[in-house]
């Protein structure tokens, strides 16, 4: 077993991480940090309401909350001080999960050697959910108490109640599946931000251009899904050969731009009358 900060080399020795993360493994730490403000700002609307005024503070405080976060996070890890971090590099998935490869010779006694091979990319990421919770549980109450008055005594509280559930949920999902999210994580992205597009713009009954304009959040949850996708393209193409790459971003609008060209075609109430009209 190697110390934190260390992994074995090709001959099984032990040697300190002196690399840094590449721009990969840093938008893969993006990624992680991404998922519990997104988390944050579903649930405020979902329990926010139409008629409260609170939201966009709480908006602004879970993106405090997180930001603080993340740089406190940074600043701790090593070299302590500095938001550059040293880290070993990924070379397999294997790597992530050492305790799966602990040796047993003669098949009686297991040699425990589980260390951590991909510092800090593993741990640095329970290091800034812990900090967001307890920076949320420090502001957030006194925030929601004092600017939630749109909302009764049991909702104002909700969205807070939320993250407690889904901390834990993504605590446990970085600890099982923390390598196979290290491959898959622009995929996600894509067919996430596809999915989650259709159905706002469908719940939303969004038909046409001039649907998007009559409402500023419409135009917001469009451009937050837009930095998505490009973010997911970057993550997938990683930016290697800039000529052929950024060419690809001018496909972040196509999704929404397909989606109001066709949703006059699927319309239920117009397919409905239509088959009405042929029996």
């Amino acid at each position: 077993v190697c110390p934190r900060g260390q992994r074995t080399d090709d001959n099984k020795i032990c040697r300190e991480c002196v690399g840094s993360p590449d721009r990969y493994d840093w938008l893969y730490l993006g990624f992680m940090a991404m998922l519990p403000l997104v988390l944050h700002w579903f649930f405020i609307e979902w329990y926010s309401g139409k008629k409260s005024s609170s939201a966009l503070l709480q908006h602004l405080t879970a993106l405090l909350e997180c930001s603080a976060a993340a740089v406190v996070t940074l600043l701790l890890s090593d070299p302590a001080g500095s938001l550059h971090i040293r880290s070993c590099r990924v070379k397999k998935l294997s790597d992530w999960y050492t305790m799966l490869y602990n040796p047993s010779p003669d098949y009686i006694t297991t040699v425990h050697c589980t260390h951590e091979a991909v510092y800090p990319l593993y741990t640095i990421v329970f290091i800034y959910y812990a900090f967001c919770l307890v920076l949320m549980m420090l502001l957030r109450p006194l925030l929601v108490k004092k600017i939630a008055c749109g909302l009764g005594r049991s909702d104002r509280f909700k969205s807070i109640y939320a993250a407690l559930y889904f901390f834990p949920i993504l605590t446990v999902l970085q600890a099982v599946g923390g390598g196979l999210l290290y491959y898959a994580f622009p995929y996600i992205i894509l067919v996430l931000s596809l999915v989650t597009l259709a159905v706002y713009m469908s719940a939303s009954e969004v038909e046409f251009f001039k649907d998007l304009l009559v409402r500023k959040k419409r135009l917001v949850v469009l451009f937050s899904h837009w930095l998505l996708h490009a973010y997911g393209i970057i993550s997938i193409s990683k930016l290697d050969k800039l000529e052929q790459d950024l060419p690809l971003l001018a496909l972040v609008p196509a999704p929404a731009l397909f989606y109001l060209l066709t949703a006059k075609y699927t319309e239920p109430s117009r397919i409905l009358a239509e088959t009405g009209n042929g029996h």
